[in-house]
């Protein structure tokens, strides 16, 4: 099972893919937020599905957009690989590295990614997102941390190098929050249907040119590891989205030229479903 939004920005309807075919999720739902994961909304539409009350529907020719609404905050988790660390010119943290980017950088898997005005290094990023689907507070144990999961998505932390890094004092969220820098979906598949978010291939191509190629695996920290950790400082809810970081292969490396408008990003994360992304100019 499968859940994604269609139609144009800010009017997407939500939507159920099984087997090749859709369904109507609006007699359960008015969308895939915050809302509907804190009511436990992804069993419901299993079983509304199951039940045979949700009725076929057709979104041949609608745009898809992000398969969840606006979120909360989106977290996002910095040099989580060891190689992207060591590309990046840093050694591998002890604990997870924090920030954040604007909910309103969420866009469609398919959508525009706009290269910033006065922008000469926009980077791309792959990565295993996260959507939270219970109030994370003061964790005690990975187990907690695992049953706060609703399940993952494909996700593209884009970032702009010369704002992140090279402005006075390090400016992490000038580099990370440009409009239209994180490219979300194509689909939402809920936790219980993926065996082992640790062992997901993660891939990205630019203009059909291999970029990135690895696996979760090669995750510093884990998933349930990272939700524990930030439970422990903040407070995550239901329907927020979390970057769980990307592996080398990114521009910043010096190995590929940054983007430029025209240019075409694919990123994939195994079973999640892979987005395609033209670069525009703002």
């Amino acid at each position: 099972m499968k859940l994604l939004r269609v139609g144009p920005p800010g009017e997407e309807r939500p939507v159920l893919l099984e087997d090749g075919r859709y369904y109507d999720l609006t007699p359960l739902t008015p969308d895939i937020d915050g809302v509907f994961f804190a009511q436990d909304g992804p069993r419901r539409a299993r079983i509304a599905l199951d039940s045979g009350e949700l009725r076929e529907t057709d979104i041949l020719g609608l745009r898809i957009g992000a398969p969840i609404a606006r979120p909360g905050a989106v977290l996002c988790i910095g040099q989580n690989y060891a190689a992207h660390a060591a590309e990046s010119g840093d050694a591998p943290p002890s604990e997870p590295i924090l920030f954040h980017k604007s909910p309103n950088t969420v866009v469609g898997p398919y959508d525009e990614v706009l290269i910033p005005r006065a922008s000469e290094k926009t980077d791309w990023e792959a990565e295993l997102g996260v959507v939270i689907g219970k109030r994370a507070r003061y964790l005690e144990s990975l187990d907690e941390a695992r049953a706060c999961v609703a399940g993952y998505v494909t996700s593209n932390d884009v970032s702009e190098r010369a704002f992140q890094l090279g402005r006075p004092g390090g400016q992490w969220a000038k580099g990370k929050c440009c409009e239209t820098f994180n490219p979300v979906g194509p689909w939402f598949v809920p936790a219980h249907e993926v065996a082992d978010p640790q062992v997901l291939e993660i891939r990205s191509w630019v203009n059909g040119e291999p970029r990135q190629d690895s696996k979760t695996s090669d995750m510093i920290f884990g998933v349930a590891e990272i939700i524990w950790h930030l439970s422990q400082f903040l407070v995550l809810e239901p329907g927020d989205l979390l970057n769980t970081g990307t592996p080398e292969g990114v521009a910043l490396s010096g190995r590929y030229p940054y983007l430029r408008a025209g240019d075409v990003v694919e990123i994939e994360v195994a079973g999640l479903g892979r987005q395609r992304t033209v670069c525009g100019q703002a």
